[in-house]
């Protein structure tokens, strides 16, 4: 079983910056790939950021230039630096593993840009 955990978010106005965190514990061995993922009211969740096993990434085409993914040097957290944030960041950020032995997720972490 493998255990998320996200933090780092918050209210913050347009233009400030917010730098996310997903810790995780458990059998994380052989892990294909760490996402953030995100959801607003009424829209389905989508993909932000992937950082995979070797030095793949992909963003969103919404966050580029303007989110960075990167993850800790044992490979068991994942962070998302989120500057430039945008009233349309607003959402609940969610934290996301694979692995051969399952799809993980967080319990999530809320992003509200307003003045």
């Amino acid at each position: 079983q493998v255990q998320l955990v996200e933090s780092g978010g918050g209210l913050v106005e347009p233009g400030g910056s917010l730098r996310l965190s997903c810790t995780t514990s458990g059998r994380i061995s052989g892990v294909y790939g760490m996402s953030w993922y995100r959801q607003a009211p009424d829209k389905e969740r989508e993909l932000v950021a992937l950082i995979g096993s070797g030095t793949r990434l992909e963003y969103a085409d919404f966050v580029k230039g303007r989110f960075t993914i990167s993850r800790n040097k044992a490979g068991n957290a994942v962070y998302l630096q989120m500057n430039d944030l945008k009233p349309e960041d607003t959402a609940i950020y969610y934290c996301n593993l694979v692995n051969p032995w399952g799809n993980y997720w967080g319990q999530g972490t809320q992003v509200t840009v307003s003045p």
